[in-house]
């Protein structure tokens, strides 16, 4: 804490996920704090309602993939440049990195360098424990302490020689509410005569153009052989008129829901899904919605990790699903690029769509989850990440 008694907290996120993890850590530290609290950084909308005002908008920074990357490096180095000026500028009593490693660890590394003194927390762990283990020493340079979404990551970081971390909770399990079914929104599978399949293409335009034609091929290949069942697809509202569009001649014509309400709605009610691998498979995990995963990279990333992946010790684990990872047990099927054959994916998902040892092997699974995830004393994420914030500011 400064001498006028109030705490400075300088943010920095790179995209939507991270505004969204940002504006819950400053609603839990001015429930804390009140009035004693400032914020100054990078956000998003949510951040800036809260009290942020940003340096510049999100979608300036906001790119995944290696492609649009190097389309955007040079506003990307500016912006680095930029935050990292502004942050040292604004003395702050601590630094939050939220996530997009690849700008907001770049901002750190740049900070820690001009104030070797100042405590700098990263919300959301680098998938050190993927690809690329090597980054976890290196962040111990630059960050104080690391809050992790994910039970395994302190001993992965104690392990890879990476800074202290805690497991301070993923939101979702703060959200049970949103996911759990209630009595009578997902009727037995054995009582229902057309099952609901939610099918999950992607939130960003070049996972539409890689998996949306492909799934409509599974989609047909289902009905071809008879099964009868219902397709929703939760859609992001930019992406909503172009999914329907492209849907429309598929054999079975989807239903599509927009905004987050509908969105967990349909996963209350779903029986099985097909889904791009990302964020997404935890949500349907703690659902309970059985699924099947798919991924195609585009060009440049599939180059660029096949290579990685000949690496020794690059490469750590054997699934990139996160329920998987997690549990520690393969139980959701993940295709990837280039085995990405229609009729394997719906051989899987046929499976999952009636009763099936491999249905009940994962209901059973992604029960297990929210006790695996639960922190032990019961405390909401965002309350549990902002008590280690303040006590990196005002020990003991």
């Amino acid at each position: 804490m400064n001498d006028s008694g109030r705490l400075r907290v300088f943010l920095v996120v790179g995209e939507e996920s991270g505004d969204q993890l940002g504006v819950r850590l400053m609603t839990a530290l001015r429930s804390r704090l009140g009035d004693a609290v400032e914020f100054a950084g990078v956000g998003g909308d949510r951040m800036a309602a809260e009290g942020l005002p940003s340096l510049f908008a999100l979608h300036d920074i906001a790119v995944m993939g290696i492609g649009p990357v190097l389309r955007r490096l040079p506003t990307l180095l500016k912006r680095i440049r930029q935050t990292a000026e502004a942050a040292i500028a604004a003395s702050p009593d601590v630094v939050v990195i939220i996530d997009s490693p690849d700008f907001t660890h770049r901002v750190a590394s740049r900070i820690r360098k001009a104030r070797p003194d100042l405590p700098i927390v990263d919300y959301v762990s680098p998938s050190v424990w993927a690809w690329r283990s090597g980054r976890a020493r290196k962040m111990a340079a630059y960050v104080t302490h690391l809050l992790a979404l994910l039970p395994f990551e302190p001993e992965v970081h104690r392990r890879l020689g990476g800074p202290a971390t805690t497991y301070v909770g993923h939101p979702l399990i703060d959200r049970p509410e949103l996911l759990r079914s209630q009595p009578g929104e997902r009727p037995a599978i054995e009582a229902t005569a057309v099952p609901t399949l939610l099918v999950l293409p992607g939130s960003r335009g070049g996972e539409i153009d890689r998996m949306l034609g492909l799934y409509g091929q599974v989609v047909r290949q289902l009905a071809e052989r008879g099964i009868r069942f219902k397709v929703v697809i939760p859609a992001v509202e930019r992406l909503a008129a172009r999914i329907a569009e492209e849907t429309g001649a598929w054999a079975v014509h989807p239903e599509i829901v927009r905004g987050e309400a509908e969105k967990f709605a349909a996963f209350r009610s779903a029986h099985a899904a097909l889904a791009t691998s990302g964020t997404v498979t935890l949500e349907l995990a703690l659902a309970g919605v059985p699924t099947v995963v798919a991924y195609a990279r585009d060009p440049l990333f599939r180059v660029v990790t096949e290579i990685i992946r000949r690496i020794p010790g690059q490469v750590s684990v054997s699934s990139m699903v996160l329920p998987n990872i997690i549990l520690g047990q393969n139980v959701i099927p993940e295709f990837l690029d280039p085995d990405l054959d229609p009729a394997k994916l719906a051989d899987a998902l046929a499976e999952l769509l009636q009763p099936s040892p491999a249905r009940a092997a994962q209901s059973d699974a992604m029960e297990r989850l929210w006790a695996v995830m639960a922190l032990p004393n019961g405390k909401r994420a965002a309350d549990t990440a902002a008590d280690i914030v303040l006590s990196l500011v005002r020990p003991g």
